[in-house]
């Protein structure tokens, strides 16, 4: 028996140009599934599809997509259901940390940025999404989170703020959806060194590392992996949950 078999299956990871988005890509598509490798960054996604095709018998291929345009995600949608027929696992990884400062010195630029990218994109997918799910009674949704998102962390209040709201809608949506054989949960990682952390300073990097008992960052691997058997058929009975990814630095 093959666990967290995905083959057959059509999966959908945003910002999957690079970081835990290229890892997870990679990793669903190892397990059989066809995924569309859906950035906003073109070239880049291109160039992840094409490498992971090489690995996984040409089961991956870009998708450009603007996560905070409804029209631009709709219109994605429309061109993997007419490719493949079908989207069985949607993981929403797209992201920003956002400007490290304290509040005073954010801009409303910066705020509305930062819910644009992490929270409105969310809310984009999951609806575009769901009328196909509904209509096969099956689906895997994934919602990347934060620790942020249960902790907070300082000088980044929009980032916790939307890591927080990721993980309600996931709680919410989990439950509006749990007798229709979709389950909606999300991963709340530690610090993991991605390019993520190109935006924040080397003192709030130290902050963060400092807080996890395992005294390392996480890598795009480690995160993949429970992504990964929350987006098979075996999670069937797990609905609006947040794993933690963490190093052992949640403590609820």
């Amino acid at each position: 028996m093959t666990f967290f078999d995905l083959t057959g299956q059509t999966a959908l990871v945003t910002g999957a140009a690079t970081g835990i988005g290229a890892a997870v890509a990679r990793r669903l598509a190892l397990a059989g599934a066809q995924v569309a490798v859906a950035d906003i960054d073109e070239a880049g996604a291109a160039a992840v599809a094409a490498r992971i095709a090489t690995e996984a018998d040409g089961r991956a291929f870009p998708l450009t997509m603007d996560v905070t345009s409804a029209e631009s995600v709709n219109a994605a949608i429309s061109s993997v259901m007419a490719r493949t027929g079908r989207i069985d696992v949607l993981v929403n990884n797209a992201g920003i940390a956002g400007r490290a400062a304290p509040l005073c010195e954010q801009t409303e630029e910066d705020w509305r940025r930062i819910i644009a990218v992490n929270m409105d994109s969310v809310f984009n997918t999951c609806r575009a999404v769901l009328p196909h799910m509904r209509e096969r009674k099956y689906g895997r949704i994934v919602n990347l989170a934060s620790i942020a998102g249960k902790e907070g962390n300082p000088n980044m209040t929009g980032y916790s703020a939307t890591k927080a709201a990721v993980i309600a809608f996931t709680k919410s949506l989990g439950k509006e959806v749990a007798t229709e054989g979709i389950t909606v949960n999300s991963v709340a990682p530690a610090v993991v060194r991605t390019r993520i952390l190109d935006q924040l300073t080397p003192a709030q990097v130290a902050y963060m590392t400092e807080k996890i008992p395992m005294r390392r960052t996480g890598k795009p691997e480690e995160i993949a992996a429970v992504v990964h058997f929350l987006a098979s058929p075996d999670a069937s009975f797990v609905t609006g949950q947040c794993y933690d990814a963490s190093g052992g630095r949640a403590t609820y």
